[in-house]
């Protein structure tokens, strides 16, 4: 019996045959045999690798948004759900697809609050990486086996992720300065910008946030971490 998956074909969801595959993990074997998956599942479809967020990043702006990205939580230069938040903002219409050994329903909960599409834990076989990519086609999420839905006390970090997640890259940038401890002068200059343009964006994200005050826009941001910290490998 011919156990092969026939290519899928472009729907009303997400159709990742319309453009580039990323993939960005940064172990080369795993990297290697979702390369092979991918080219599998969605032949024709051009399918680029990288091993570090930034360069991710930087792949994205040169040659404009794919139409799936499949990404893994722990890099080397970023970890949790801040690469899955950075590569949505920089490409909104994307599949984004987390293939991951982290399991924890708290993790997998904000990485959809964050905006991922699928997530695929890392033991899984390759049908189910394929199902995913089928899944999201039609306009859905994929959600693993293993997964629950969070408690009263998880659904507090989700909130957090999601909300932050809204912010623009600059407004993240703006809110990591803020946990920082400092002002709205020492903000504008580290980052070469107007002081005035500082205390716009400090409005923006406590509107975004639902917070009235930079303390509590800090405790947001603190929920948010306590959801997306990677265990100890």
């Amino acid at each position: 019996m011919n156990s092969a998956v026939p290519p899928l074909s472009p729907s009303q969801g997400k159709p990742v045959q319309d453009g580039w595959i990323l993939i960005v993990d940064d172990h080369p074997l795993f990297c290697d045999a979702l390369e092979l998956t991918m080219r599998s599942v969605v032949p024709g479809a051009p399918v680029r690798t990288t091993h570090k967020l930034a360069d991710a990043i930087a792949l994205v702006a040169a040659e404009g948004p794919p139409s799936l990205i499949v990404l893994d939580l722990n890099l080397p230069d970023v970890s949790g759900l801040e690469g899955a938040i950075s590569l949505r903002r920089a490409a909104e219409r994307a599949a984004l697809i987390i293939v991951s050994s982290l399991t924890d329903n708290r993790i997998i909960s904000a990485a959809f609050a964050a905006g991922v599409d699928g997530f695929v834990p890392k033991h899984s076989a390759r049908t189910v990486l394929e199902e995913a990519v089928r899944v999201i086609e039609t306009g859905q999420t994929f959600h693993p086996p293993c997964y629950a839905a969070p408690d009263a006390e998880g659904a507090a970090s989700v909130d957090a992720v999601d909300r932050l997640s809204n912010l623009t890259a600059q407004q993240a940038r703006i809110l990591e300065l803020i946990c920082e401890g400092k002002l709205n002068k020492q903000i504008a200059y580290d980052l070469s910008i107007a002081e005035t343009t500082v205390k716009a964006h400090v409005t923006a994200i406590m509107r975004k946030l639902g917070v009235q005050s930079r303390t509590q826009a800090v405790l947001v941001a603190q929920e948010a971490r306590f959801a997306t910290i990677l265990p100890d490998a």
